[in-house]
């Protein structure tokens, strides 16, 4: 297989979504854990300093560029495989199966990933270009053995003061479960997982992957609104 075909044929781009598929899976698992580090209770303390290694450790800047090629590559050729899909569908069928041929959300990935696209787009916006470049809205503290660090603590609980960006971050969040529930385990068979025992466990997995991590981010945004962080 050519590189052109890598990113023009069927396979090639169900093999290009599966690899930054499981690449974007592993950075959510990342990004939960950072972010997780408000619920320590501190003040926000280990949070700073998590974010503070996140934007301060070259290796990790450098990842950065691959992790957003990564996302607009996965969200491109998935709506590019959504809509060849859906001409596909509508060419073969006369009688609309609906959820006796695949899931509504398997059907929808386009939909879902236009959303989450949306939704990356004022994450960016409300924290990656703020902590990366304007420092909009930011103050540096000290924290001991860190020195000054920019205080995202502070900057989350100011966005999430507003109930509108809690409703989306949440509506966002749901739609990620959605996505992963079929993209999870899509990526695994695309990658060769096909045997009933070892599939059986990407399912499972997908399925607890897809509850977990999409509700532990859906908390933050509702603990700092609630005022249950502090």
């Amino acid at each position: 297989m050519t590189w052109k075909q890598v990113f023009t044929s069927s396979i090639g781009k169900k093999i290009v979504m599966a690899l930054t598929g499981i690449f974007l899976i592993t950075f959510l698992i990342v990004h939960m854990g950072v972010n997780a580090c408000i619920f320590a209770m501190d003040g926000g303390e280990m949070f700073n300093k998590a974010a503070h290694f996140m934007g301060s450790t070259v290796l990790i800047r450098i990842a950065e560029i691959g992790l957003f090629a990564g996302i607009f590559i996965h969200i491109i050729q998935g709506i590019v495989l959504w809509y060849q899909n859906a001409q596909k569908r509508n060419i073969g069928y006369n009688i609309p199966m609906g959820n006796k041929g695949s899931k509504w959300y398997s059907r929808s990935m386009g939909l879902l990933g236009t959303i989450l696209l949306l939704f990356f787009i004022l994450h960016w916006y409300h924290f990656w270009i703020p902590s990366r470049f304007t420092h909009t809205g930011l103050n540096e503290i000290a924290i001991k053995n860190s020195g000054e660090v920019l205080d995202m603590f502070s900057l989350m609980k100011i966005t999430f003061a507003d109930l509108w960006v809690v409703i989306v971050y949440v509506f966002a969040c749901g739609s990620l479960a959605f996505h992963l529930l079929h993209g999870f385990q899509s990526a695994f068979r695309t990658m060769g997982v096909g045997n009933k025992k070892w599939l059986g466990v990407v399912q499972a997995a997908g399925i607890g992957f897809s509850v977990l991590v999409p509700l532990v981010f859906a908390m933050m945004p509702i603990s700092m609104y609630l005022g249950w962080v502090a």
